[in-house]
């Protein structure tokens, strides 16, 4: 499972792809066009950055993704240098992973990073970009933690880059937060969140418009707290050892956005 929108058209032209009901959200309508994106995440200098402090992090061992996706991050940490496996649920974003540069180095298995075991033992488990929050329930936030403690070896490192719930955004009464509008020509875009504070669920939704032809992508989330992040690490025997803002290793303050928190799983 990775961070991304589902794709539903609102008009279907004669081009309209179809997709495996086993790939889940990800499947071929999103993933042709996923390495398109214009967010910042997919800036080169983003990667970057991400894979200097993967690759520090995980030193001589070999590393985990869990929702590997289309190779974003593991091909350039696979380039690096750094032995990389892979566990994604979609075969339409995995078939993409060989493609990059490095990525014919990154070994894939089809499955859920909730219960999907791969053999050995890692240095570094990691997940990016929001993905923890495509697992709707706590439970299946829990097993994830659990899943990645148990591919790490004893002094081994799990990460997870993930947003802050924008809530402080909202005003009493108000359950939804744009978060971008675009206007070009005769089309444009509209994202915006919507919130269920009492479940912690959201719908991450996108509506764009061009050529006189729309599409909305909407696609379910469950936020999760930073501290209640650390409660399923301790839970599946990790221990904080880091939090950051970002990628940067910057400060993480009550007024970040997001964070990138290390938890280890301590020696024997």
């Amino acid at each position: 499972m990775t961070d991304g929108p589902r794709d539903d058209a609102l008009h279907d032209g004669p081009g309209a792809r179809h997709d495996d009901p086993a790939d889940g959200w990800f499947g071929e309508s999103v993933a042709v066009g996923y390495d398109d994106d214009r967010g910042p995440e997919f800036a080169p200098e983003v990667i970057a950055r991400t894979v200097d402090v993967l690759g520090d992090l995980a030193g001589d061992g070999p590393a985990l993704e869990l929702a590997v996706g289309t190779g974003r991050i593991a091909a350039p940490l696979a380039r690096r240098g750094v032995p990389v496996h892979g566990i994604e649920l979609s075969r339409a974003m995995a078939a993409r992973v060989a493609d990059k540069p490095g990525g014919d180095g990154v070994r894939v298995t089809i499955g859920d990073m909730t219960t999907t075991r791969v053999p050995g033992e890692s240095s570094l488990v990691y997940l990016v970009f929001n993905t923890i929050n495509n697992l709707t329930a706590q439970d299946a936030q829990v097993a994830c933690f659990v899943n990645a403690a148990a591919h790490l070896r004893p002094g081994g490192r799990f990460v997870v880059e993930v947003g802050v719930p924008a809530l402080r955004r909202m005003p009493p009464g108000q359950d939804t937060v744009p978060f971008g509008i675009e206007v070009a020509g005769d089309g444009g875009y509209v994202g915006f969140d919507r919130y269920d504070t009492v479940t912690q669920r959201f719908t991450s939704n996108h509506v764009t418009v061009s050529g006189g032809a729309g599409r909305f992508r909407s696609i379910p989330f469950r936020y999760v707290w930073p501290a209640e992040l650390d409660l399923m690490a301790r839970i599946a025997g990790m221990r904080l050892e880091h939090r950051w803002a970002g990628w940067d290793r910057s400060p993480f303050t009550p007024e970040s956005t997001s964070h990138v928190s290390v938890w280890d799983k301590p020696g024997s």
